[in-house]
């Protein structure tokens, strides 16, 4: 968090990511300042957001938590040096991103790295938590370029995953398909001694047409074709950890996260699924900020039907309508629709697409828009808001 002081109105600034363009830091800094150009004497709380994908770690940094680095298994089987964050008092915060995410890429997403991509740097990053004496874990499980149910994952984690001739799988979605057999022996019983919180931005269930594969493996590069077998492997996964554990979590909310991660880490590491948004409210001190604050001010590249599902600036907007405070958003581009917005807890949506009509403008001239936007959501909501006059 970042105060800003002033005797005016108490501004919470918590924007995400607008991807491709500004950190969720960086929006934050030029929404403040754009607010403070047009109402000088308003208290501004800067608070960056993070829901669980991309940033969470940096938050924890930000808030008391000091970094660890550790070399992990990249999304495609590359070393890579993976950074997470832990306290005195043995909370680690790690980002499944830092080690399977699509940012690690060698290039952009394709239906190759769509079927390959594996979470067992992730699993890797919780034994070296587990080795440092973490007795609490926050896992921000967002930004994967994986789609392999969280296979990779327990296998760091000890779990043998074999074929009908008892060889391992190869990793990635596209191996699970063959996967016969799942050996429990070995899990690292740690694991299921630890607090593992998955702090989720999402509700989607692991398999079906609101899945892993079907609403996030285009993202990640797949075409329709590669879709389907994802989907297919998915559900021979989902049918496997049944048999094998006695119990089917494939439909339970949050189990499509990162690709199916968040599915393994509750199915076999008995973790539990907390919103991404309120973890951030736990780490930070934004919980009590939206109790206060006259107005709060949300952010994120696109606001769309995705977003609904409970992600960043929606689920900030839920936590500060529960003590009836207004908020407005600004995002790069929104496709909802106006019922939409007022069911997001939105008082109003401020597109830079309404600034500028061509994307590719908003997306290399977002810190000038952005501005644009703020100074005019100073002018139409601070004074209505309370009684000040700019």
């Amino acid at each position: 968090m970042t105060e800003e002081t002033g005797a005016g109105p108490l501004v919470v600034v918590a924007p995400d990511k607008f991807k491709g363009s500004l950190t969720a830091e960086e929006a934050s800094e030029v929404l403040a300042r754009a607010i403070k150009s047009v109402s000088p004497h308003s208290r501004i709380l800067r608070h960056p957001v993070a829901d669980g994908g991309e940033g969470t770690v940096k938050l924890a940094l930000a808030n008391g938590f000091s970094p660890v680095a550790v070399q992990v298994t990249g999304p495609l089987g590359e070393p890579v040096e993976a950074t997470y964050a832990m306290d005195d008092a043995g909370t680690a915060v790690l980002e499944l991103a830092e080690a399977s995410g699509l940012a690690l890429l060698p290039g952009r997403p394709n239906v190759q790295t769509a079927g390959k991509s594996t979470t067992r740097g992730v699993g890797e990053m919780l034994k070296d938590a587990l080795d440092r004496g973490a007795g609490r874990i926050i896992l921000g499980v967002g930004g994967s370029a994986s789609t392999d149910g969280g296979a990779g994952l327990a296998q760091a984690l000890g779990v043998r995953i074999t074929d009908a001739a008892g060889t391992e799988i190869a990793p990635g979605g596209e191996g699970l398909h063959s996967a016969s057999e799942i050996d429990l022996s070995g899990l690292d019983p740690r694991v299921r001694a630890v607090d593992l919180i998955l702090a989720c931005d999402v509700d989607n269930p692991l398999t079906g047409d609101d899945g892993a594969a079907a609403v996030y493996g285009p993202q990640k590069g797949a075409d329709a074709r590669t879709v389907e077998q994802l989907e297919r492997s998915l559900r021979h996964w989902a049918r496997l950890i049944a048999h094998t554990l006695g119990r089917d979590l494939s439909l339970v909310a949050g189990t499509g996260a990162a690709g199916g991660a968040a599915f393994a880490a509750l199915a076999i590491a008995e973790a539990r699924l907390c919103s991404g948004v309120e973890v951030l409210t736990e780490l930070t001190t934004l919980g009590p900020a939206l109790r206060e604050a006259d107005l709060v001010i949300v952010g994120e590249g696109s606001l769309d039907e995705q977003s609904l599902r409970g992600k960043g600036p929606v689920g900030i907007a839920a936590l500060a309508k529960r003590h009836g405070t207004t908020v407005v958003a600004v995002v790069g581009r929104t496709t909802l629709g106006e019922a939409q917005i007022r069911t997001a807890g939105l008082d109003r949506v401020y597109a830079l697409t309404d600034f500028e009509p061509l994307p590719e403008v908003c997306m290399r001239e977002a810190p000038r828009l952005l501005g644009e936007a703020a100074e005019q959501i100073a002018h139409d909501w601070l004074s209505r808001t309370t009684g000040v006059t700019l």
